[in-house]
């Protein structure tokens, strides 16, 4: 009696010290779905961005906006490895937690095993009669009862311990599968944090690539920008050396003299001009931004046209520039009398020669401007004088 007392004592403290850890081993697998969970979340949210960079460079190149995507990514890929190695703590913290119950369910199950096997033994040593023979030798009544009630509560104990030895096996196995599942889910996180640092190290060379690029970019935007303007200024002063013989020629010219008729544009003219050629705007007259992002001062409009579309004269004129103009590749000018001017710019031919009189319509050349920018284009300008107007106010309205 005393044993076996002794040994439900122990039974008792050991599932009483152990009753904690279960609780807490029991949400370890609540806790690996929300740890799976919460790591899906931000893989989804990585994906998007991957998506987002794809259609940006399915779309117009833009330097600047893949950057800003790579950051973000690079940032998520951060949090993913953070996340990680959180999960990975607290899945060492787990798989302590299951070790340690583990070892008491243990050391409780020799416990019970080893009670379990003493009675068993009592109850061969004594055979299968000792249960009649303890009630038939008892003195009295009251001696039978409490005969009874001793071997009744003998039985209840016998089974209890049965019942605890099959539920430590049952605990015993639960969490060794538990603890089989920690560490392989550990094993898949250092994993993936290994994959999740790949990931950053890629998108870190990407980046740092792609910033190359972007500099390099810049750079060559602001040349090209400053080769622009050069080469503005260059046909701006050959207008102004236009006006200035033109106004000398005025000058000279005897005012009884006859005026010269050179099929002058005027300011009647406004909005009734045919189209230099047949295409669509792709920049406006002002200031615009190129695809690189630089901004520049348009003289004039862009008209986009296959390579090889014919390019005519809007009025009748005189031909006063026809030959390369450095960034503008083949360009014309024609004089159109009373200090008006119109420029042709990015052709891949000229038809026409220098000093050459030009009917209205007549074509003059072909267009190009493949290597720009803007792709196959003529950039079309009106002067007055050196002042540049907007050729959208002077040709027909097609938009």
């Amino acid at each position: 009696m005393t044993r076996l007392a002794r040994a439900a004592c122990l039974g008792a403290l050991a599932l009483l010290g152990a009753s904690g850890l279960e609780a807490q081993a029991a949400g370890v697998d609540q806790q690996l779905r929300s740890n799976q969970n919460q790591l899906e979340e931000i893989r989804h949210e990585r994906d998007d961005l991957q998506d987002q960079l794809s259609r940006l460079r399915g779309r117009v190149h833009s330097i600047t906006s893949e950057l800003t995507n790579l950051d973000r990514q690079k940032s998520i890929t951060g949090r993913m490895v953070n996340e990680l190695d959180r999960q990975i703590g607290s899945m060492r913290g787990q798989m302590d937690t299951l070790t340690l119950e583990l070892i008491l369910a243990q050391d409780a199950l020799v416990e019970k095993r080893a009670v379990l096997e003493r009675r068993l033994t009592d109850i061969y040593k004594r055979g299968p009669l000792w249960t009649y023979q303890a009630l038939l030798i008892a003195d009295s009544f009251g001696d039978l009862l409490s005969r009874y009630k001793y071997l009744y509560l003998v039985s209840r104990q016998d089974k209890a311990l049965v019942g605890e030895v099959q539920e430590l096996r049952d605990r015993i196995g639960q969490r060794r599968q538990q603890l089989v599942n920690v560490r392989a889910e550990l094993a898949r996180r250092r994993d993936d944090r290994g994959k999740e640092l790949t990931q950053f190290q890629r998108l870190e060379r990407e980046r740092e690539q792609n910033l190359r690029r972007a500099q390099a970019s810049e750079r060559e935007a602001l040349a090209r920008a400053e080769e622009l303007s050069k080469d503005e200024r260059k046909l701006n002063d050959v207008i102004a050396g236009l006006e200035r013989e033109r106004a000398r020629r005025v000058a000279a010219t005897p005012k009884a003299a006859a005026p010269i008729a050179e099929g002058a544009i005027r300011t009647t003219d406004l909005g009734t001009l045919d189209w230099p050629i047949d295409g669509t705007i792709i920049y406006d007259f002002g200031r615009s931004q190129l695809p690189n992002k630089t901004f520049i001062r348009r003289e004039g409009v862009g008209i986009a046209a296959p390579v090889g579309t014919p390019v005519k004269a809007i009025e009748a004129g005189t031909v006063q520039l026809a030959g390369n103009l450095g960034t503008y590749g083949l360009s014309i000018a024609i004089a159109h009398g009373g200090n008006f001017y119109t420029v042709y710019l990015y052709l891949s031919h000229i038809d026409v020669k220098l000093g050459a009189r030009v009917a209205k319509g007549a074509q003059i050349a072909l267009s190009g401007g493949a290597n720009s920018d803007e792709g196959p284009h003529v950039e079309f300008q009106i002067r007055q004088g050196t002042i540049t107007l907007d050729p959208i106010n002077w040709l027909k309205n097609r938009r």
